[in-house]
């Protein structure tokens, strides 16, 4: 979303630049890295005309009064529960001041800026282009390029940047500035819906037939998670998968999958798709994608009846973060967005600024408020981050680290079902132990006691929350079957309330599940963390379908 810029704000604006030499204004450092982060490599300083696309987060009215409204609104015994937000009484906590667009659009034209748009679902980005020597002299940086010692690709970032002290109450961050981020983990970790009401369930799981030890099919889920088979029959109870890194999902694969393994669905079932930042999805089937066929194909094969849409994100992004932050504004400014999104794609924390975590973690909350449910992978390599990795302290992994989504884990195995070793887990650097979880934490960190003592944040938000099967799950791709690594939940439920003409269910952050209590995430040269009886890592809970429908008082 872009809207122009109001006219007394170019007024002033264009006054303050006809008067000649930008004001001077002491500067405050507002972000530093002490190093190039791993994985990248210092280059050449950039070419001073060099052009770059710039971002300024403006800080939002009240982001702690749309923080209350979202637990208000999402907890069981609140008089408010499942009275989500529209749009616009979101847009009322996040969007800027009026102030603060004026000031900081003010400062920019100073400095000879003049494409400057606001953008956002909520109008709280100042978007412009500007030449490396002008972002140098309004940040007090020295941006230079960087190559990605993977692939080769050249970015250009700066280590530090500053920001006017009369305007630090007005801009949360600048973007893309300190960060490196690229996707960590894809192709093993697709995440399906799992709501969480609060009750106290004692009924466990079905048995699950032996087979399922070795090869992970939906009936195997359908049988450990009581999943029903019945199809869900309310059509504005959609289910968003999204796509990233050239990942297609492919309908003839998907029209195979059914008719092996879930020969009660018509075979010609499938998924609409929606795309941006040039996203596409082509069915040459040389093209499918392994991570997106598993993500369809457990969307699909397991939501029996759920519509799913199949949200390609393109390289045509310039949000330095893959389109992560593209996505979350166009499925925001939408007035009926998907009741659940579900991403397998991450990075690790450490990639992101604090700041840009923090800004990315809002958009969910904001979605949260409004009744949609957040699934993330946890992530693919134990402790040491989103994907297998040498280290010296554990890497949480993002956004499985923000406390407004859910995070999913793996599990393998049936008798006994236990954590799967590569399953992302531990504590985030960033953000704090929500209130939801601050017993849970307490007890397994007592339960711990010296292990792994200054490897990782003990007062941080611990991840993941909930967790299911992900080894050895069967898909077809490219018109063949195998078995790959993944993480797999229901979106049933909704279906169920909606019918019922209850509200849907919100952010989910378990407490009608049962303990994973066997296994381990190991990395780092660690074991990892054990999993245990009410533990949070490196996997919390399985769910039951049953559970979860009596605990929604279904």
């Amino acid at each position: 979303m872009v809207r122009l810029i109001s006219l007394s704000t170019v007024l002033v604006a264009l006054a303050i630049a006809a008067s000649g030499t930008p004001t001077p204004r002491a500067m405050r450092v507002h972000d530093r890295r002490e190093a190039v982060p791993k994985g990248f490599a210092a280059a050449e300083m950039a070419s001073a005309d060099t052009n770059l696309n710039l971002r300024i987060a403006l800080t939002p009215k009240d982001i702690a009064g749309l923080e209350k409204t979202l637990l208000s609104v999402s907890t069981p015994n609140s008089a408010s529960y499942g009275q989500y937000l529209s749009l616009d009484q979101v847009k009322a906590y996040t969007s800027p001041t009026e102030a603060s667009v004026s000031a900081v659009t003010a400062w920019l034209s100073e400095h000879g800026v003049t494409d400057i748009a606001v953008t956002g679902a909520y109008n709280d980005w100042l978007s412009f282009s500007v030449p490396v020597e002008t972002a140098n002299t309004l940040f007090s940086a020295q941006f230079q390029n960087f190559v990605d010692e993977d692939s080769g690709e050249r970015i250009t970032r700066t280590l530090e940047y500053s920001l006017p002290k009369d305007l630090e109450a007005d801009i949360a961050l600048v973007h893309p500035t300190t960060s490196f981020a690229k996707p960590r983990f894809g192709p093993t970790s697709p995440v399906f819906s799992i709501p969480v009401p609060n009750a106290n369930i004692t009924e466990r799981a079905n048995p699950a037939p032996s087979s399922c030890a070795s090869v992970v099919t939906p009936a195997c889920l359908q049988a450990l998670y009581g999943i029903p088979t019945t199809p869900a029959t309310e059509s504005s109870n959609v289910l968003g998968v999204t796509g990233f890194i050239d990942q297609y999902a492919n309908e003839a694969d998907l029209g195979r999958f059914l008719r092996q393994l879930r020969r009660d669905i018509d075979p010609s079932t499938t998924f609409t798709l929606q795309t941006l930042d040039g996203g596409v999805n082509p069915q040459t089937l040389s093209e499918a994608g392994i991570e997106a066929n598993l993500d369809i194909q457990y969307t699909i094969g397991v939501a029996t009846g759920v519509p799913v849409v199949f949200i390609s994100v393109g390289d045509d992004n310039t949000d330095g973060v893959s389109g992560f932050i593209d996505v979350m504004d166009v499925l925001t400014a939408e007035e009926n967005p998907p009741q659940v999104v579900t991403t397998s794609y991450g990075f690790d924390e450490t990639d992101l600024p604090v700041d840009l975590a923090t800004r990315m973690c809002d958009s969910y909350m904001a979605l949260g408020a409004r009744g949609v449910s957040i699934l993330f992978a946890s992530g693919d390599g134990g402790v040491s981050g989103g994907q297998s990795q040498s280290c010296s302290t554990f890497i949480p992994a993002f956004p499985g680290t923000c406390p407004w989504q859910t995070a999913v884990g793996g599990t393998t195995g049936i008798s006994p079902e236990v954590a799967a070793d590569f399953s992302s887990g531990g504590f985030s650097n960033y953000f704090s132990i929500p209130d939801y979880q601050a017993d849970a934490v307490a007890s397994y960190l007592s339960t711990l006691g010296n292990t792994n003592a200054g490897l990782f944040n003990a007062s941080g938000r611990a991840f993941p929350d909930i967790a299911a099967q992900g080894e050895n799950v069967e898909i077809n791709w490219q018109n063949q079957f195998g078995l790959v690594g993944g993480t797999s939940i229901i979106s049933l439920v909704n279906d169920r309330l909606i019918a019922a003409g209850q509200p849907v269910l919100h952010y989910s952050n378990p407490q009608a599940f049962f303990d994973i209590t066997s296994g381990s995430n190991p990395g780092c040269n660690t074991d990892g963390f054990p999993a245990t009886a009410g533990c949070t890592s490196p996997a919390l809970e399985r769910p039951t379908s049953t559970a979860i429908l009596s605990a929604a008082g279904l």
